[in-house]
């Protein structure tokens, strides 16, 4: 099943992948690659024979290979580039995202590994080019759904909710040239009660007597700059700052600067906005969601990030942009990006369409209750078998512990995004485990969001939100807390498509209509007579299940291949605006 934007371009998903640190000096690696797959233990084969399209998984359609990846084999990748020698310049290596573990060679030199499938990583490859050509090798292994790793919804065998894996590159590949010090990252942390924008700056290179400088602007005019320490934080004054919302989602233009003896040694762009999430109270005492210190309701899909054509990887940056704008149109507010870390140009997407975004950690592993039956289940052992339990356990614990560590550092990825408002560490009980704990440490160590601790499910008391998700009974109010009530998941609601089916003879969803008008009718009807009566009893948000269908999982709003939309939009938007009204 192909989507409209399948790309013709010879370098697919050619825009700069980073919106929120620019350099103009950058090659983008995107395109055809060698390929090979041999079994795990093989090393690097000596010839390549066959192409695949980068940066699209193999599993996908538009890789041009379209095959499983087995946890018995090794995906090795080739191509090779060429340098031109820069006077004085670092070349990096960037890589947004390979799933699961990685081995990276440069003209048969080893330069770095990564571990995770969500996350970007670099690797210094300056002493390992050449002028001319060069070869760049890299090699993955993804164990899928047979490891605990964070790995969302991906398994071997699809069915039901679960989806195909996604194996090896699906983002964008680059080289960037930067001087020899330069700006490693950018902290940005606005401050709407104080009119101030910290940014705190991280350097590569020797320490010496050079500054910081930042200087921010508005429609091209220069508002402010302050310059301090470098390797520390400069604060931007922002008089009468300009709010960032989903109706005037205004943002601000930066430019960060190392200067030395009134030298320029590095220059990135950026951009933040003025704005402040929190909980607040209304007229009534209800706890709500905050923006700008008023409330504000929520509500909008529930969304996967799947296409048809390229899985994980969107087809083109249209295509990505798409989705989000159909969102807008039928009146939402919010998306909650489920168990999935998106290409940083869909977050800044959200940012200047003015999108609230509630981002899931994707979630591996298992829970403490469903361990010994797992075990006996899954990996064919008894619950007596002391050697295979102890076993497993120290994988769960070591899979924890590198949970904890990719928790962080999508925070850190996705820190600047001025679109995200909440983290969900744990979807139901996907890998849940000390939950609270794990909640608590998030509110600490980013303080400017909110925490949905354990979307549905086992709720352990923490975070910021009574969390529930219901599909087959009738919503209600919990017992009130200290936190604020939401419905994070919610409908299902589905219609089978002729012609636009991923499986013409399998359907999954949970709650059936044989047309276009019966479900629109059910949906008005869902949100008139459940959803409405409980904002006035102090829901705060809402998430509908979900903006498109998902393989043979067929409750979207629109079809898979988003062709067809489902329900009548206009009819979507007015009552959903009529949520807003009544919140009012």
């Amino acid at each position: 099943m192909k989507t409209r934007w399948s790309p013709a371009d010879p370098i697919p998903l050619p825009e700069y992948p980073r919106p929120q640190m620019t350099r103009s000096q950058w090659i983008n690696l995107n395109g055809l690659w060698d390929y090979a797959v041999l079994p795990k233990e093989y090393s690097a084969p000596k010839k390549f024979d066959e192409k695949i399209l980068v940066p699209y998984a193999i599993e996908s359609e538009l890789s041009g290979v379209e095959k499983p990846l087995l946890p018995s084999q090794r995906l090795w990748y080739r191509r090779t580039f060429t340098n031109s020698p820069v006077v004085k310049n670092k070349v990096l290596l960037h890589f947004g995202a390979v799933d699961d573990e990685c081995e990276v060679w440069i003209n048969g030199t080893h330069v770095g590994g990564h571990r995770g499938g969500y996350l970007p990583f670099s690797f210094d490859i300056t002493a390992e080019i050449i002028d001319g050509d060069n070869e760049l090798v890299v090699s993955v292994w993804d164990p899928t759904d047979t490891g605990l790793q964070q790995r969302g919804k991906q398994v071997l065998s699809p069915k039901r909710i679960w989806y195909t894996a996604v194996s090896g590159i699906w983002q964008t590949v680059w080289m960037e040239l930067v001087p020899e010090i330069s700006i490693v990252s950018l902290k940005l942390i606005p401050d709407l009660d104080s009119e101030t924008l910290s940014v705190e700056v991280t350097v590569r290179g020797e320490t010496g007597d050079f500054s910081v400088e930042a200087e921010s602007t508005q429609n091209g005019e220069k508002i402010t700059s302050v310059s301090g320490q470098a390797e520390g934080t400069v604060r931007l004054a922002i008089p009468n700052p300009r709010v960032w919302s989903p109706t005037v989602p205004y943002l601000y233009d930066l430019r960060v600067r190392l200067i030395r003896d009134g030298q320029i040694l590095d220059e990135v762009g950026s951009y933040f906005a003025m704005r402040k999430f929190g909980l607040v109270k209304d007229s009534h005492g209800h706890l709500r969601f905050g923006l700008n210190n008023q409330p504000l309701f929520l509500y909008g899909p529930l969304d996967q990030g799947y296409f048809p054509d390229g899985l994980y990887t969107p087809p083109s940056d249209e295509a990505m942009l798409f989705d989000i704008e159909y969102t807008q149109r039928i009146g939402c507010n919010m998306i909650r990006k489920h168990v999935k870390v998106e290409p940083l140009r869909w977050y800044y997407h959200c940012d200047r369409l003015g999108v609230i975004v509630w981002q899931d950690m994707p979630n591996g592993g298992l829970i403490d209750g469903e361990v010994a039956a797992t075990l006996s289940m899954t990996f064919g052992f008894h619950r007596n078998d002391t050697r295979q339990l102890n076993r497993f356990g120290r994988a769960a614990a070591e899979n924890r512990a590198r949970y904890q560590s990719e928790l962080k550092e999508m925070i850190d990825h996705l820190y600047n995004p001025v679109c995200i408002a909440v983290w969900v560490p744990f979807n139901e009980s996907w890998g849940q485990f000390q939950s609270k704990a794990v909640a608590e440490w998030g509110k600490e160590y980013d303080p400017t969001r909110l925490v949905d601790h354990a979307s549905g499910w086992f709720d352990q008391g923490g975070g910021d939100f009574q969390s529930r998700h219901v599909y087959v009974k009738k919503m209600k109010r919990p017992k009130p807390d200290r936190r604020a009530f939401v419905i994070s998941e919610f409908g299902g609601y589905s219609l089978k498509i002729s012609g636009r089916e991923w499986d013409e003879d399998k359907k999954y969803g949970y709650r059936y209509y044989e047309t276009s008008d019966k479900l629109t009718v059910a949906y008005v009807n869902l949100l008139e007579k459940e959803l409405k009566p409980l904002v006035s009893q102090g829901l705060a948000a809402a998430i509908y299940t979900q903006t498109t269908d998902v393989e043979i999982e067929i409750n979207g709003y629109l079809t898979y291949d988003r062709e067809v939309e489902k329900m009548d939009s206009e009819k979507l938007r007015l009552a959903h605006v009529e949520l807003y009204e009544l919140f009012r």
